[in-house]
């Protein structure tokens, strides 16, 4: 009997670059009228604005040349990618990250599994300050080395860094590209109802946490050591420390120009640059070693960082298709009708369903926002309410969404399918879904 398997990643995207541009000639075009916000410095839509337009459906070309389009439209982010893919490459071939671990473990003794709570709490409190997302997969080949030094399975490394940062980032008081940006564009005071978010972001990651670490260890392995893998920890021995070192430093100005400079991609490819370019001259790869461990990373890191392309084409069509803001009417506009509670929960569900045709929050937030304010003015809701429905249903559809490409780029690097991340995830993001829900009925109950 044959089984189902899932599709692979890029079969997956190409299915949805399809079937938007198949959707582009079944709904009708249409468009809200927009004008910028001057809190966020962004073009929101203005609610009740809604008209039709003419049909621009996406023929077979278009949508192909939309492919490349996606590309370019994402392509600070792979280049990112690129960059910090060959910089771990060359620093992986240097055998200091395997050192570096091996001297972790070696004083973690007997208490190996408080690794993944560290990790975690790290990479949640990172989501749950900026957004963090794509800026980890870079950080793959680290976390990879680290869980295969435990003898913990490789979605442990996904789990305790990218789906450690979305909880963070879902349910966070201060994330300025879900929460904040939410917040102002309702026209509420700046992280306001901190306190209440906080009561649900605590059990959240640590809900998220006991999942991995119950996971990590039912799956545990005996390490495995290859001759290989002595080969690479002895190459360069003596210089281990200053390559640590300088990746060390990296990372604290990486940390230093994320939060307080505001940095984009741009400016993290180039440190990743000068990390690779460092390592390899520290290490005594010497240039032309430094270079081939640059080409090596470019190549094994390629599909991943593609991917990433190929989910922003979606998005892609559907606005060239002008269907984006007819999706958004249609989803939006039968919780005028319901009870408040009811359409809260309305709100949540519609949030979700969003968040696979617009998978950045941000976006996502300038799309609804401006509409979900007054309609909960007009039924009796809090806009606080609004906003947690946002956070919670928006937020959490990260953990699973197939267009999320920072999720599938860490997959593909992994070599896990997206259906045994499913399986992994899915009980963990029902009961987060669940306390979120929780959450929105005690905000209404309470006046939050």
């Amino acid at each position: 009997m044959n089984t189902f398997r899932f599709p692979h990643p890029l079969v997956l995207l190409v299915g949805f670059i399809m079937l938007a541009a198949a959707l582009s000639y079944v709904l009708p075009a249409g468009q809200f009228a927009r004008q910028k916000n001057a809190a966020t410095g962004r073009e929101v839509v203005v609610p009740g604005s809604y008209q039709r337009v003419a049909a621009t459906p996406v023929g077979p070309l278009d949508m192909l040349v939309d492919v490349p389009k996606g590309m370019e439209a994402a392509a600070d982010i792979i280049f990112l990618i690129f960059l910090a893919g060959g910089a771990f490459t060359v620093l992986d071939q240097t055998g200091a990250l395997r050192h570096g671990v091996d001297w972790l473990l070696a004083r973690a003794q007997g208490r190996e599994v408080l690794v993944i709570p560290i990790v975690s709490l790290l990479f949640a409190t990172m989501g749950a300050l900026e957004n963090m997302g794509e800026e980890i997969v870079p950080l793959v080949p680290v976390l990879l080395v680290l869980m295969r030094r435990l003898g913990y399975p490789v979605i442990t490394a996904v789990a305790a860094s990218l789906g450690a940062a979305i909880v963070g980032a879902a349910f966070s008081p201060i994330n300025p590209f879900q929460v904040v940006i939410a917040q102002q564009l309702a026209q509420l005071p700046f992280f306001s109802g901190g306190a209440f978010r906080i009561a649900l972001l605590l059990p959240a990651v640590a809900l998220w946490i006991a999942g991995t670490m119950r996971h990590a260890i039912r799956h545990r392995v005996a390490p495995d050591l290859t001759i290989a893998d002595v080969v690479a920890d002895a190459r360069g021995a003596g210089r281990h420390g200053l390559v640590l070192l300088l990746l060390l430093v990296c990372f604290s100005i990486f940390g230093y120009g994320v939060v307080s400079l505001g940095w984009n991609f741009d400016q993290m490819g180039a440190l990743f640059f000068v990390l690779g370019v460092g390592a390899g001259l520290l290490g005594g790869l010497g240039f032309s070693g430094t270079a081939e461990g640059f080409v090596t990373g470019f190549r094994d890191i390629a599909f991943s960082a593609l991917l990433i392309g190929f989910a922003r084409a979606i998005f892609v069509v559907l606005e060239q298709g002008h269907i984006v803001d007819t999706i958004v009417q249609g989803l939006s506009a039968p919780l005028a009708h319901l009870p408040v509670t009811l359409s809260a929960l309305g709100m949540m569900v519609v949030q979700t369903a969003l968040h696979l045709p617009v998978p950045s929050v941000s976006g996502q937030a300038t799309l609804t926002m401006p509409l979900f304010a007054p309609l909960a003015d007009i039924i009796g809701m809090s806009r606080q309410v609004v906003v947690l429905c946002f956070q919670y249903a928006a937020g959490l559809c990260e953990l699973i969404t197939p267009t999320n490409g920072s999720l599938l780029a860490m997959l593909a690097i992994c070599g896990i399918r997206f259906d045994q991340w499913i399986r992994f995830v899915a009980p963990l993001y029902g009961l987060l879904l669940a306390l979120g829900v929780a959450g929105v009925v005690a905000a209404i109950a309470l006046g939050v």
